[in-house]
């Protein structure tokens, strides 16, 4: 039984295959069209996903969307008149878009997937948006039976929800509903320090240890009336996202101290105390809510999904402080993901379905997208004029591993391009962590970014408690966890006494290139059955220097998705300061590459974020 799952129209559409309930491929649309969070119809995703399977659409016996778009419609439509006449302005805009195209979806999707037809269309069905989350968790996760978390923006109604799994089954226990929301409410803060929504979260959590919680109490006493069970209701009066067409209003800046930040303008302290804030707040929450699902379903495992679900301080703090004695996250936790749960929830309402678990997750280490053989990338390089060497494994690896000893900066393309937001060794550009200039190079000359953000560190699975103070795996680069206190520099008095960015530039341990300023790393741990090479170049870089970690950040430019094909790869070398390139065997040096005009025209192709 071969399922086709979508998620399209508000941010990071995909697609993804299931067969027999096993997951064949997914990806995202934004890896083909270079768009980032792409929320156009995936044609690109699921043209992949049909031909990685050799199927055509028509063989398939089932497509599912991953929400019901009439209840999403029925939550506009009564939040619309719950807020009237306030709100007209953006009801009027919101119409005629719903009237021509969303409102009809399904007739939209039949058309649109006609076009990919060969013949007739399989029958297409719609699941909720929440429980396509909660399937994406449970469903490939380890646990034979779980407790399951969903915390995102807004679905139809529910912003949060908690369910019971066990087997095949899945059952909704309790929702929180719109317009009282935990991702919104972060989303309200990303808005208002001057990142955009629904990508700037990553930064806000970044921004946050440089400074202090000091508006923590003025969140929980004016916006979030939060319960001792997590439950909580917000104050909207000081938000504008269901009325108007900003996230917040006057009355919320008036409460911080003046108006949001000009986006690209200068961050202050403000700003950090800020992030500061809603990050403890946000964190809060989460634990609250973990340990009412434990007291409430009595499981010893954790399952989580939804855009909030990729805050990994969060996601640390629950692993280390509460309850459950293993949590596990879905790696496209965000819309992506939802492509995956909704063909699952299809796939086990199927009396023959079998869910079998034997303690490892079924995401293949989210490695789920396109690879290219060696004909593909040969093709791919002499079609853009590159000049590189062919090199077996045995001499490649060392090779690579020497290069980063010496402080190079390596853009590495292996195997099939990573599911979900992260990075894990696929599509990755990697470096030393000892070297203490790391971080500034790479977000300055190679990521185009804003020099507070912190990189994440590879480490040998095997070895992750001599690194740092965890004692699971974290495959997806989904927990933060410190870095252990016997690698820890100790600060001066006079350094122990500056705050915000000025905490930038300090060494704070023996890694410095992915230890945060608070002593912390979003952790990514790299097991050889999943990810052979990748592992094998982390043993080698160990073997040269005795240390089983490299810093790990997406391939790509700021304002650009992850790179796809091997063209994709060799055009972002180009633009940045990279030193040399690996695709799959063929090894890159920037300096053997013809002499080119810098290329600059990404600037204008994606808008910065």
């Amino acid at each position: 039984m071969k399922i086709l799952g979508i998620s399209a129209y508000y941010h990071d559409s995909a697609a993804a295959l299931l067969d027999n309930g096993k997951i064949i491929c997914a990806a995202q649309e934004e890896r083909f069209t270079r768009k980032k969070h792409d929320a156009a119809f995936p044609r690109n995703a699921i043209e992949f996903c049909l031909d990685h399977n050799d199927v055509g659409l028509s063989d398939l016996d089932a497509v599912v969307f991953y929400e019901k778009p009439l209840l999403t419609f029925e939550r506009l439509l009564e939040t619309y008149l719950a807020f009237a006449p306030r709100g007209f302005s953006s009801f009027a805009r919101a119409m005629p878009i719903w009237l021509k195209d969303k409102l009809y979806l399904k007739q939209s999707l039949r058309k649109q997937l006609t076009a990919l037809a060969e013949r007739g269309l399989p029958p297409l069905y719609f699941t909720q948006h929440h429980q396509s989350h909660a399937a994406s968790a449970f469903y490939p996760g380890p646990f034979e039976t779980a407790a399951v978390l969903c915390l995102d923006g807004v679905g139809e109604w529910a912003t949060t929800s908690a369910w019971l799994g066990e087997g095949k089954e899945l059952t909704p226990l309790w929702e929180i509903h719109f317009p009282h929301s935990l991702g919104l409410l972060y989303s309200a803060f990303t808005y208002f320090t001057g990142f955009r929504v629904n990508s700037g979260e990553y930064k806000l959590m970044g921004l946050a240890p440089y400074g202090s919680p000091r508006y923590s109490g003025l969140i929980l006493d004016k916006l979030l009336d939060l319960k001792g069970d997590g439950t909580f209701r917000m104050d909207m009066q000081y938000f504008n996202y269901c009325t108007g067409l900003t996230m917040t209003n006057k009355r919320f800046a008036d409460l911080f101290g003046g108006p949001p930040r000009l986006p690209e303008s200068e961050l202050t302290q403000r700003e950090m105390d800020i992030a500061a804030s809603i990050q403890v707040v946000t964190e809060e929450v989460v634990l609250r809510l973990a340990r009412t699902l434990h007291k409430e379903t009595g499981q010893s495992n954790l399952c989580l999904a939804g855009g909030v679900a990729l805050n990994c301080v969060a996601n640390g703090r629950v692993l280390r402080e509460g309850p459950f004695d293993e949590i596990w996250i879905q790696p496209a936790a965000g819309d992506a993901g939802g492509a995956i749960g909704a063909a699952a929830v299809i796939w086990n309402a199927n009396e023959g379905a079998e869910r079998r678990v034997n303690g490892a997750d079924r995401m293949q280490g989210a490695f789920l997208g396109p690879g290219f053989n060696s004909v593909t990338v040969r093709k791919q390089l002499d079609d853009v004029g590159a000049v590189y060497a062919e090199v077996n494994d045995s001499e490649l690896i060392p090779r690579v591993a020497r290069i980063l000893e010496q402080g190079d900066i390596v853009g590495w393309f292996q195997g099939r391009m990573e599911f979900g937001p992260r990075a894990l060794g696929g599509r990755s550009i990697i470096g030393d962590p000892r070297n203490a200039k790391m971080q500034t190079v790479m977000n300055l000359k190679i990521k185009y970014r804003e020099s507070f953000r912190p990189f994440a560190p590879s480490v040998l699975a095997e070895r992750v408690s001599d690194y740092f103070e965890l004692h699971s795996s974290s495959p997806y680069m989904l927990i933060v966890a410190p870095v252990q206190k016997s690698l820890r520099t100790p600060l001066t008095e006079e350094q122990s006494r500056l705050f915000g960015i000025e905490k930038l530039n300090l060494k704070r341990s023996e890694l410095p290139a992915i230890t945060h300023v608070d002593n912390s790393a979003r952790v990514q741990t790299v097991h050889e059955d999943t990810n052979p090479r990748y592992h094998a170049l982390l043993r080698a870089f160990e073997t040269r220097t005795g240390c089983g970690v490299l810093v790990n950040t997406s391939f790509n430019v700021r304002g650009e998705p992850i790179v796809c094909s091997p063209t994709d790869a060799y055009r972002c070398f180009m633009r940045t300061e990279m030193d040399y390139l690996v695709i799959e065997n063929c090894f890159l040096a920037k300096s053997d590459q013809p002499l080119q005009e810098k290329d600059e025209s990404w600037r204008d192709e994606f808008e910065l974020d």
